[in-house]
């Protein structure tokens, strides 16, 4: 293996719970994010980087790699998140299948209960001969983006310990709570004096994407009059039967299990309620802002509806704007994705530049002024117990990253 530290390095970070937190709001949302960039921080200090700073304020780790040629070239950025979504990170603990023939089932658990079936899972069909890491049917992986910081990494310390390889300067930076879309909000842009970046944060080999969703998010809380239910008629309002109603109220087909390319949509992420009290959360996605807008003027329309209904303040929504599509801001600097594009090129990689059904830090950053699109990290099924990664999927990452760093050098 070319990059003897690539794996042992994933698989250490991933045992460390760094699960962020939607209904905090701290900075960062976990104090288990602090202690697993703390411990980060030493990792780089102790590999030769320089500049290596944690940024209390902001909970950003950032270092430098300098430049090791006399000509100025651009500075370019790679950028990566260290928490995991809102699905069990306790005890990860990592599965290895070696050489995987592309159509067998992979039983995560010993009971056999959680299954990597390539008839549900048909991508799986595309790792033939390679050694995947899976979860144990427990917990998810954490790939993502745990994948993205071994990769950014591991890539350094190649750089480190081949300094015939001429670079311009490089900045890299690990990043807080992007599941829960809080993190990139606080990024120094100016601190990090990159002219461009990018994140390290998809999946499948030979993704390149620079156009995400619009996203939003609601919070609904409907106040319901509970009494007993013999005297019930005209008096009770059933605040689940009225969450219900509201749900029902939204368009069925929009839904992320019933759409695909560029559709959006409405998710009701949780729903927990009693007759008194029932509360709601959405996610809303468009890749137009004015589809964006028509999304939100709709659940507002069926919050009014509602509370025209059932009485004022019944149905109390609170609603805002998550991030917006980079491609407003990438279209402008389209030399950025030409640049990975040459890379992948280059490698050999075939090139997937469908757009995000999501986002990623770049969506906020590039809107921050500093244009950042997102590279493959390799992770699959990610947020959830059916998570795995390819190690050569991994080692083309760096691959990536490494030829980005080399044509940059090159004026390329």
């Amino acid at each position: 293996m070319q990059y003897a530290t690539l794996v042992p390095r994933f698989l250490k970070y991933v045992r460390q719970n760094t699960r962020s937190d939607e209904e905090s709001d701290a900075i960062p949302t976990t104090e288990r994010q602090i202690a697993f960039l703390r411990n980060l921080e030493t990792e780089l200090r102790e590999l030769g980087l320089s500049d290596v700073h944690y940024n209390q304020h902001n909970s950003y780790l950032t270092a430098t790699l300098p430049t090791n040629m006399q000509q100025d070239v651009p500075v370019v950025g790679f950028l990566a998140h260290v928490d995991t979504a809102d699905f069990n990170s306790e005890n990860i603990n990592p599965q290895i299948v070696e050489n995987y023939d592309g159509q067998s089932n992979i039983a995560l658990d010993a009971d056999k209960k959680y299954v990597l079936d390539p008839s549900v899972f048909p991508n799986l069909c595309n790792y033939q001969g390679h050694t995947l890491i899976t979860t144990d049917g427990t917990t998810l992986l954490g790939g993502d983006d745990k994948a993205g910081v071994s990769e950014i990494i591991t890539a350094m310390q190649y750089l480190l310990e081949h300094p015939e390889i001429k670079h311009g300067t490089i900045r890299i930076g690990f990043s807080p709570d992007e599941e829960t879309g809080k993190g990139a909000r606080n990024f120094d842009v100016p601190a990090f004096a990159a002219d461009f970046a990018y994140t390290v944060d998809g999946g499948a080999q030979g993704q390149l994407e620079y156009e995400t969703f619009n996203a939003a998010a609601a919070k609904i809380t409907i106040t319901g009059k509970n009494v007993h239910p013999s005297t019930a008629k005209d008096i009770m309002i059933n605040a689940n039967l009225v969450a219900v109603e509201l749900q029902n109220k939204l368009p069925s087909e929009q839904v992320p299990e019933k759409t695909t390319g560029r559709d959006g949509f409405f998710l009701l992420t949780d729903f927990n309620g009693t007759i008194d009290k029932a509360q709601l959360a959405y996610i809303i996605r468009d890749f137009e802002r004015s589809g964006l807008e028509s999304r939100k003027q709709l659940l507002q329309t069926i919050v009014d509806q509602l509370n025209a209904k059932y009485g004022a303040q019944t149905v109390q929504l609170e609603m805002y704007d998550q991030y917006y599509n980079m491609f407003e801001v990438i279209k402008d600097h389209m030399e950025v994705v030409k640049l990975a594009r040459k890379a992948m090129q280059n490698l050999g990689i075939t090139i997937d530049e469908t757009p995000i059904r999501g986002g990623t830090d770049g969506s906020t950053i590039s809107f921050m002024g500093l244009p950042t699109p997102n590279l493959f990290a390799g992770p699959e099924n990610m947020h959830g117990r059916f998570e795995y990664v390819s190690v050569q999927v991994m080692e083309k990452a760096v691959d990536v990253i490494l030829e980005i760093v080399k044509l940059n050098s090159q004026g390329a």
